[in-house]
This record gives C-alpha cells, sequence and structure tokens, in this order.
C-alpha cells in the first residue's frame, strides 16, 4: 500500500506554502527552458520574479490547445531529449496530436500518485487489477499499470475493446479492480446483462474511471 501522510494529510498553510514554491519553480523553468513560454513571457513583461504569491498565477497566460499543437512535436519540452525517457500523445483526431514527455523522475511520481489513488479505493497487493485503458501512445494505460505494480497488485494488461472477451477474463481470472472509462464500464454492464452475466459471478470490488467527463447520474 502507498499513503504519503506528509502529502494527503498536510495543512492549508503548508500546502499553500508549497504550492506557492513550486509555482514559483515551474515558471522559472518554463521562461528559461521553452522559448515559446520565454516569448509569451517577454511580451506582457512578465519576469520569474515577479510570482511571489499565489494570486499571481493570474499573471500567467493561458496555453491553449493551439499552442501545444503549434509546439508539435517536440517544442514545448523544458528539458533535452536524452533527459526524455517515453514519449506518449494523443490521438489527433481533430489536428495534430498532443505529445507529452516523460522524464525518470516524471514516471516516479506518476506511479506513486496512481498507487495512491489506487490505496484510496481499497486496493492491495492481495488485488488483480484489470486495466482497460488503451495502452500505447495513449498515457492512460502505462499510467494504471504502474502504479497498480507498485502496491504489489497483480496486473491484467488488457488494453480495450472485445467487450466479450473483458467480462470473460473479468469472471474467469477473478479481477477485483477494473480501471477503464466510466462510459465503458457502463457499456460492459450493459454487454453483461445481455451476456446473462450476473454480478455474483464477479469478485469485482471497486473502479477506477477517469478520461471521461461523467455526471452525478452516470457515477450512481
Amino acid at each position: 500500500m502507498i499513503w504519503n501522510k506528509e502529502a494527503e494529510c498536510m495543512n492549508r498553510k503548508d500546502m499553500e506554502a508549497l504550492q506557492l514554491q513550486r509555482l514559483k519553480e515551474v515558471v522559472k523553468r518554463a521562461y528559461e527552458n521553452v522559448p515559446f513560454y520565454r516569448k509569451r513571457f517577454d511580451d506582457i513583461g512578465l519576469k520569474p520574479e515577479h510570482i511571489t504569491t499565489l494570486k499571481d498565477i493570474e499573471k500567467i497566460p493561458f496555453t491553449t490547445k493551439d499552442d501545444l499543437r503549434d509546439n508539435y512535436p517536440y517544442g514545448l519540452f523544458a528539458v533535452p531529449m536524452k533527459k526524455i525517457v517515453r514519449i506518449h500523445a494523443s490521438s489527433g483526431t481533430t489536428g495534430k496530436p498532443i505529445v507529452v514527455g516523460y522524464t525518470k523522475n516524471d514516471l516516479e511520481n506518476w506511479s506513486e500518485n496512481v498507487a495512491r489513488v489506487i490505496t484510496a479505493a481499497g486496493g492491495n497487493e492481495d488485488d488483480i487489477a484489470q486495466v482497460v485503458f488503451g495502452y500505447g501512445l495513449f498515457t492512460g494505460g502505462l499510467g494504471v499499470h504502474y502504479g497498480t505494480e507498485r502496491i504489489g497488485a497483480s496486473v491484467i494488461p488488457i488494453s480495450g475493446g472485445n467487450t466479450k472477451r473483458q467480462i470473460q477474463i473479468m469472471k474467469d481470472f477473478g479481477t477485483t479492480h477494473l480501471a477503464c472509462t466510466p462510459s465503458y464500464a457502463l457499456f460492459m454492464a450493459e454487454e453483461m446483462e445481455n451476456m446473462g452475466v450476473d454480478k455474483k459471478e464477479l469478485r469485482l470490488k471497486a473502479g477506477i474511471f477517469g478520461a471521461d467527463p461523467w455526471t452525478e447520474n452516470m457515477r450512481k
């Protein structure tokens, strides 16, 4: 199990101090290492030292999706490529894909954060997690995968699609945690009914859902 007491039980004063420290650091890093941001900041007369309170986040210009596309593929990376150990990207269905590069430290932080989420959902080393998020260039599958391994649980890296097989695997392998989008989880539930699979046949006890906007009615 992963539980970061210092991070998760921090009082408001300490949290805001940490937020300000990290805000200053990220603005300085962007200004010094990404030409796009340096020009954007210079155009409005903003320097890293002008960030002195959390409210100063209002001074920072927005980054739009067009900005991400215009700097495709690596124009917004703040470290040299030799520091990048993994590259992910969006599907690019509405234009050029959005590219993300991860350092070793990024992956370590990512794994720990996901492990904490799974722990909060009751996950532990006795669980069997079926990861239905897409693998490959999509960023979701591997994130949940490594976070699950981090807590010592078993991972079924099945990825998306083939719903009947998903349900059969869930039943046969004794899946206890399901990780996917909430809309696909609802679709799987409907398909279970069509297949005549009773939920009592499953060991499923928790869902790790994300990557979709979802309403309270969908949650229920």
